[in-house]
């Protein structure tokens, strides 16, 4: 049975969620339809603009993602101590850029002067507002929503283009955030499209290599802050070269002419995060399959059961054998 979204994010526990959407009627409506031979390659450039357009203006950053010929997958991170830093300007001008607000809203950005009854009204929205701007599903529904539209004017047809709302999945410690950001990375080379992550198109990996090639971090993306330490500055808890060598050497195991065993090499960021290297093959390659819900070690499972009030710890027996 599904679970109702706000029983899944529990931004107390953790605040990176993996996120899947995928596509209806025929298979490849991101990609080539073989039964018309037209080709919608072009479409995967659209998700890939809009999702890095949207984490300019939304209080969430994108950790990893991956456009594929018929879903997507992305990693984000909530950041909603900066929802609550913004001032009440700030807020209505990001929220002006995704929608047209009230004509509270556009009163006060035209810098006319609000009755106290309309302060008491404006202040709801503003509210509102702030909650949006660091919500997944609000972030979610204007990507699919934006894509859907143009696909179907292009199609010139209506009705859905993405199969009901998107999944999401609970990333709970440093193991399964860095193994479900290997596991997007590689999407592509799993399926063929791609031998390298630097020929794998609209990927997060293909981004960062671009701009590691010149010695920076994307700044559309989240960037690596390194190893954990006591004063940590916002950013993923790795180090960029650790990660990418990790899903360079990954998708070496991970192709049919290679063994999928990782014997002697050494790998700086599964020893941090204690992950055996067969293990991490099979999360890498098998995420999920292997979980559905929330993920994390035990540990972090208890807790953000105990958080949200849920009785049953979803995955727990996979995350005892490949994350304890």
């Amino acid at each position: 049975m599904a679970i109702a979204r706000k029983r899944q994010v529990s931004l107390v526990d953790t605040k990176y969620y993996h996120c899947i959407s995928r596509c209806v009627r025929r298979a490849f409506l991101c990609g080539e339809d073989h039964f018309t031979g037209q080709s919608y390659e072009h479409r995967r450039g659209w998700v890939e603009d809009k999702l890095l357009e949207l984490a300019k203006i939304f209080c969430i950053d994108v950790c990893a993602y991956a456009v594929m010929s018929n879903h997507t997958h992305l990693v984000l991170y909530v950041d909603d101590k900066k929802a609550n830093r913004l001032n009440d300007k700030a807020i209505v001008i990001r929220w002006h850029k995704l929608c047209k607000g009230t004509l509270l809203t556009q009163k006060y950005i035209q810098g006319e002067r609000l009755s106290k009854v309309e302060l008491i009204f404006f202040n709801q929205t503003v509210m509102e507002y702030r909650e949006r701007l660091s919500s997944i599903s609000w972030f979610m529904r204007l990507l699919n929503e934006s894509i859907a539209r143009r696909a179907n004017k292009e199609d010139n047809c209506t009705g859905r283009f993405w199969e009901g709302r998107f999944s999401s999945q609970a990333l709970l410690d440093e193991a399964a955030l860095a193994a479900c950001m290997a596991y997007v990375d590689l999407n592509p080379i799993r399926a063929k499209m791609a031998y390298t992550p630097e020929e794998s198109d609209h990927t997060s990996a293909q981004l960062r290599l671009t701009c590691a090639k010149e010695g920076k971090q994307p700044k559309k993306l989240l960037r690596f802050a390194g190893m954990p330490r006591q004063i940590m500055p916002k950013g993923l808890p790795f180090e960029l070269k650790s990660y990418l060598e990790l899903v360079e050497l990954t998708g070496r195991c991970i192709r049919e002419d290679k063994r999928g065993y990782i014997e002697s090499t050494h790998l700086p960021l599964l020893e941090r995060v204690n992950i055996s290297s067969e293990n991490w093959l099979k999360l890498t390659t098998q995420f999920t399959r292997v979980f559905h819900g929330a993920v994390g070690r035990p540990t972090s499972q208890a807790s953000y059961c105990e958080n949200l009030s849920r009785k049953r710890r979803a995955n727990i027996s996979n995350c005892e054998k490949l994350l304890a």
